[in-house]
Parts: C-alpha cells; sequence; structure tokens
C-alpha cells in the first residue's frame, strides 16, 4: 500500500487547496498520469503521480485545504487489479458481515471530512473547463459551478457559452461572489514575498557579473534563422539557457539544493525559466533536461511553457523540479539584474538587456553587442572562484553556438 500526498509545488507553499479528483477508486494509474488539480496562492496546477498502481478510496475531498505532505488517497499495487476489481464489482449486501480484506478499502466509503466554506476564496475550476472557456470565449467568472463546492466543470462552460448571462445579470454583484483576480494576485504576493524573505535570511548570497560578448553568437542566429519559417526561428534566450546548461556540465555544484545542512547536487539539469504574468506576479516554472534539447526542441518547449503558465495549466513537476533558475528582464531595457536564489536551489542566473557597447580587445577600440548575465550563488554551497569559473564557462560556450 502506498500513499498520495498534497505536493510541495515550491518553497513559498505551506497548504494547498485539492479542487478535482481526475481518477476514481479502483482506477489504474501509471507514472507521469495526471490525477488531481491543487490550487495554491499562485494558482492552480495540475497534479502528477510518479509510481503504478491502482487509487484507493480519497482521504481528502474537493475543496479541503490541507497542508503540504497530507496524505490525499492511499494506493494499492498493480498486483491487486484482480481482488479489487471483483470487490468494487460485489453487490452491496454480498460482503455484509465478511471481515475486512487489505483491499476492501478501495470500495468502502470514506468518512467525508467537514468541508471548508469557499464564501472567501476563489472559485475551483478544473483545467480543462478553463481551457474549453478559452476556446469558447466565455469569462470563467461569468461562470456559475455545480460541482462540489461550487466547482466549475466542462459542462457549467458549455451550458454558459450557449446561453450566456444577461448585462443586467453580470454587473450586479453577489453577496456571496469569488474572489476576484486582485486577491489572487495579494495572494501571490504573499507567497513570493514569503519564500524571497527566507531566501535573504537563510541563504547567504555572493553576486558575480560577466559582459559577455554576444556579436558572434548574434550573427550566427541570424544565418540559422534565415534557413527556417518565422515561426521556427529561435530566439537569443534559448541560446542563453543552453549554455547556461553547458556551464552546469562543467561547474556541476551550481545544480541542485541545500538541504538538511548539504549540498545535495542533481544529475538532471531543469532549469526554472521566470515567467511574469500578465495580471501580475511571477512563477519560476521548470523546463527538463535542458542540456539534451536541441535549440529548436528548447525554443518550443520556451514558448510552450510560456503559454501553459499564463492559461494556468502548468503541471507540479514543473514548479518542484527546478534545479537552478534564470530570469532574463532585457526586454524591459534592464542592464544588470541582482536576483534572489529561490530556496532550496544554491544559484540564479539573470540576463539584462543584448546592447551594443564599447569594446576594447587586442589594443583596438570597437563597438559590439554585448550582455551582462550576473551570478547569484549560495555561499554555503560554493565560493567565488567556483562561481567564476561557472560565468567563464558560460562566456566560453556563447561564443561557439554552433555546439549549443
Amino acid at each position: 500500500m502506498g500513499e498520495f500526498r498534497m505536493p510541495s509545488l515550491g518553497a513559498d507553499m505551506e497548504t494547498g487547496k485539492l479542487v478535482e479528483w481526475l481518477v476514481k477508486p479502483g482506477d489504474r494509474f501509471k507514472r507521469g498520469d495526471i490525477v488531481a488539480t491543487v490550487e495554491t496562492q499562485k494558482g492552480l496546477f495540475e497534479v502528477e503521480i510518479f509510481e503504478e498502481g491502482i487509487m484507493g478510496e480519497p482521504l481528502v475531498q474537493a475543496g479541503q485545504r490541507v497542508p503540504v505532505g497530507t496524505v490525499l488517497a492511499v494506493t494499492h499495487p498493480e498486483g491487486a487489479v484482480a481482488v479489487t476489481e471483483s470487490t468494487m464489482q460485489a453487490p452491496p449486501g454480498e460482503t455484509a458481515g465478511k471481515p475486512s480484506g487489505p483491499l476492501e478499502t478501495l470500495s468502502a466509503p470514506a468518512a467525508t471530512p467537514p468541508q471548508p466554506s469557499l464564501s472567501a476564496e476563489r472559485v475551483p475550476c478544473s483545467p480543462s473547463a478553463r481551457r474549453l472557456a478559452a476556446e469558447l470565449g466565455v469569462n470563467i467568472e461569468d461562470v456559475r459551478g455545480t460541482g462540489p463546492h461550487g466547482a466549475i466543470q466542462r459542462t457549467d462552460v458549455e451550458m454558459a457559452a450557449h446561453h450566456p448571462a444577461a448585462p443586467a445579470e453580470t454587473s450586479v454583484p453577489s453577496p456571496t461572489a469569488p474572489a476576484t483576480s486582485g486577491t489572487l494576485q495579494e495572494g501571490m504576493r504573499q507567497a513570493i514575498a514569503a519564500a524571497m524573505s527566507r531566501s535573504n535570511r537563510e541563504i547567504p548570497h555572493y553576486y558575480l557579473e560577466m559582459d559577455i560578448d554576444m556579436s558572434r553568437t548574434l550573427k550566427w542566429l541570424e544565418g540559422e534563422n534565415l534557413k527556417h519559417p518565422i515561426r521556427e526561428r529561435i530566439l537569443p534566450a534559448a541560446l542563453l539557457l543552453k549554455a547556461v546548461a553547458k556551464a552546469l556540465q562543467d561547474v556541476p555544484e551550481l545544480n541542485g539544493y541545500w538541504l538538511d545542512d548539504h549540498l545535495q547536487v542533481k544529475p538532471e539539469i531543469h532549469i526554472g525559466f521566470a515567467v511574469a504574468l500578465r495580471g501580475g506576479g511571477l512563477i519560476t516554472p521548470a523546463i527538463h533536461n535542458v542540456d539534451r534539447l536541441a535549440l529548436s526542441e528548447l525554443m518550443k518547449a520556451v514558448g510552450d511553457l510560456i503559454e501553459r503558465t499564463r492559461a494556468g495549466r502548468l503541471r507540479s513537476s514543473e514548479m518542484s523540479d527546478g534545479t537552478m533558475t534564470v530570469t532574463n528582464l532585457g526586454d524591459l531595457g534592464v542592464r544588470t539584474v541582482f536576483g534572489v536564489i529561490y530556496p532550496p536551489q544554491v544559484a540564479l542566473v539573470t540576463f539584462g538587456r543584448i546592447m551594443e557597447r564599447p569594446w576594447a580587445e587586442g589594443g583596438m577600440l570597437g563597438v559590439r553587442r554585448c550582455v551582462t548575465a550576473t551570478l547569484a550563488a549560495d555561499h554555503r554551497a560554493t565560493d567565488g572562484h567556483r562561481g567564476s569559473q561557472f560565468l567563464d564557462a558560460l562566456d566560453r560556450h556563447m561564443q561557439h553556438p554552433e555546439a549549443l
């Protein structure tokens, strides 16, 4: 017997609200399946499971808010299939008076815990219903949910699309209306503040910066992009991410977590990529295995991640697997960015705007297109010497874009 728990979707998460179960007792699942949706201060997330087996009865019901680590449901090994199916199909009175077997919990109804009031919280909405609303042009805030505790389901969205509310009705506020987007953004700001306060309090930061000549890299990129349609062209951000991944292979101590008072270096390179939301706030989901992706694949992954982040369709693994974070504020004209490490990670790389600058080389003064890369690192895990080696490796890889 196993346990499926409320996941931690970041250092700033203490509790989560189970919005919807996407499997029912007796359903088989495999590694990577989406089994539930969870709402945190940063939005709604699809939660994966990382084993194979059969889902048991839920211990937490839709609408409940519970601490991180709370057991949401028990699970059973795949070998229990035959017994489970016969138990699930037995008539209600057939098993009366019989001693309970180890798998009969799959068909026994769980006691329903007290349900919290949702009047002061944002009404939950399943990811599939949210996607359908976007496709049909339905404002999700105008949809009346008929699911558990007012949750919005696909049928509710379809009904709203065919029978839109009259303007007079939508303009009258309800006394039990869900929390506004302003309330959601306030919660996100509180979550970010909690994580950054912890970072400043617990992590001894050191900062190093380096100007990187991007002239050769951008010239190569311009030539490569001429070979492809506009929709398939690669942006400089993909080159920067791939060069960071290559540099982490050279200096692996910056790729991992500080846990239990020691550094845990991770072999996988999952780079958290900071995405600004249109309504305000910041989320840093991870792009998995950046070092293994070709530039074209990485560009597609970046575009997909930004789109799903802003549409509220992220997976739990994308919020918890990041081994290092990259922030790029160059499109806002910022030259140098001094970031704050996202715990338990031990490093953060930031990039400013690529711009023309005076550049002296070989006794000659010219103008080059350059970017400033800044490393924020945890002094408990590495020191300035190792950090300098990382920036040197980053610069070296950027000068050979054809090898990225």
